[in-house]
């Protein structure tokens, strides 16, 4: 990296919202992730460092915006809880993975315009 050149990567935060009510986001995305790594929304919320409210309030918005619910869970007990995705919420996912990569990809140079005209910050000032 050349001293003109900020040391930062630069990184693309892709948020879609039908209408006034429904938005699609990284965070969102990444609860859907996490959460089918983990298999419990509980455990996937605090990878996140977020409460299990938060977590369990984004998977009822979600289920409630589309036709399918996206994630399909259990209440604890004797044999435990757990979540997953849905076909549609593995889909969803999968449509806004697709839709960051195509957005980065095409938008690579312009996005590389922009960070040259930065400030360099790499003395932390």
């Amino acid at each position: 990296m050349s001293d003109d050149t900020p040391s930062s990567e630069a990184r693309l935060r892709l948020r879609i919202f039908f209408g006034d009510d429904v938005m699609l986001g990284p965070g969102k995305a990444d609860l859907l992730e996490h959460i089918r790594e983990t298999g419990s929304i509980a455990a996937a919320g605090r990878s996140m460092k977020m409460s299990y409210k938060r977590a369990w309030s984004l998977v009822e918005e979600m289920n409630r915006s589309y036709r399918e619910p996206l994630v399909d869970s259990s209440r604890g007990g004797t044999k435990g809880g757990g979540a997953s995705l849905t076909q549609a919420g593995e889909s969803v996912l999968a449509h806004y993975r697709r839709i960051e990569t195509i957005i980065a990809r095409e938008a690579a140079e312009e996005i590389a315009a922009l960070q040259t005209m930065l400030v360099d910050m790499s003395d932390g000032k």
